[in-house]
């Protein structure tokens, strides 16, 4: 595997990220968001998208419109359109929600976008040209707790939600006047809004991180906080099979698939992990995407490893260092090129500050996750 790209775009903690062509839009852990473009081998500020109160949560970015949309913890979405002289300006977004907006996703044709929240409910926006703002419709019944991760089917109308009442959902969101009917799915074919398609429960009691829908629509996989992934494949009469991977490791914090076959998680263990299955039955952990790095002993004096110390406020000289890219918990992992069903490269956030792109190279895994120092 080639040496993954690493980008230091940050001395902050990264909430989120979202890459379009050569533009990147990340967000510091503060209230704004920063569009940056590559130049060169660097990556060089843009814009700094200015409108919310507190910090941005989650970002994303249309490839097709060009269109980039935030929400806050200030109860509030954006949809960023950028004008002809360069410049960003903001869209209206009805949400309704009196709770932190936690994550937000456009829809696959870019017709529409989701937006989770701490309301116990998804707001799903479209756009009403005669009032010129985004309005919503609220997917309600059954949530009972906070909306933590959205993922759209390929169909365009269906939506999994992964939330803090431990359990991962299908609901339709299909919207009349602006959807088209969809093609009958193994998820079901009547499909008015807000219909239940599926629920599934985190066995052992995890609230789930991320959900996401396999390249063909036909599995949904989700991440819970007690270190399992679940592999969920629809039945009929809602005999559903639901196939469990248990971590040995920290939980993902997200999930993205590379086919039908292979997932790729990351979150608090600091590298990205693949899932896959010979099968379609049984799923397992196969190991690091993130083959390490070797230390090397350096021969300092006293004096430089009393000043190493003290910068970094330490008692004593004890490495701190991880063998792995990401120095601290991944907050997020996102396709960067390729198809939905032929992953070619993907792109992590972290704490650490860092933006990371990845070759996706099954070939070469660090199997021995311990050997990680995480």
């Amino acid at each position: 595997m080639a040496n993954p790209i690493c980008y230091d775009i940050a001395n902050a903690p990264i909430t989120a990220h979202s890459f379009n062509k050569n533009k990147l839009v990340v967000c510091p852990n503060t209230n704004d968001a920063h569009v940056y473009e590559h130049e060169g081998s660097n990556w060089t500020l843009e814009a700094t998208l200015k409108g919310h109160d507190k910090v941005i949560t989650s970002i994303d970015f249309a490839p097709n419109t060009n269109r980039i949309v935030t929400c806050s913890q200030d109860r509030n979405a954006y949809v960023w359109t950028q004008e002809p002289d360069g410049t960003w300006k903001p869209g209206l977004v009805l949400l309704r929600i009196n709770r932190a907006a936690t994550y937000v996703r456009w829809s696959p044709n870019e017709e529409k976008f989701a937006v989770a929240s701490g309301s116990r409910c998804i707001a799903v926006c479209y756009f009403e040209e005669d009032n010129d703002w985004w309005a919503s419709k609220h997917v309600k019944k059954p949530i009972r707790s906070t909306v933590l991760s959205l993922d759209w089917h390929p169909n365009n109308v269906l939506l999994a939600a992964g939330s803090a009442d431990m359990k991962a959902r299908v609901f339709s969101s299909f919207i009349k006047g602006l959807d088209k009917k969809p093609a009958p799915t193994v998820w079901g074919d009547k499909l008015p809004f807000n219909t239940v398609c599926a629920e599934f429960s985190n066995g052992r009691g995890g609230w789930i991180h991320s959900v996401a829908f396999s390249p063909s629509g036909d599995r949904l996989a989700f991440a819970g906080h007690d270190a399992t992934i679940n592999v969920a494949v629809p039945g009929a009469d809602g005999a559903h099979l639901v196939y469990a991977v248990d971590f040995t490791s920290l939980p993902c914090r997200s999930l993205i698939w590379a086919n039908e076959r292979q997932l790729v998680g990351a979150g608090f263990d600091c590298a990205p992990i693949l899932i896959e299955s010979k099968d379609d039955v049984n799923w397992n952990v196969a190991g690091s995407l993130d083959v390490g790095k070797k230390k090397t002993a350096a021969v300092s004096s006293v004096m430089n490893r009393f000043k190493s110390m003290d910068s970094r406020g330490q008692s004593s000289d004890q490495d701190t260092v991880l063998l792995t890219t990401h120095q601290n918990t991944i907050n997020e992992v996102r396709v960067f090129s390729g198809s939905r069903d032929n992953l070619s490269q993907f792109s992590t956030c972290g704490v650490d500050g860092k933006v990371v792109i990845w070759d996706f190279d099954p070939s070469t895994l660090s199997v021995d996750l311990a050997s990680l120092r995480i």
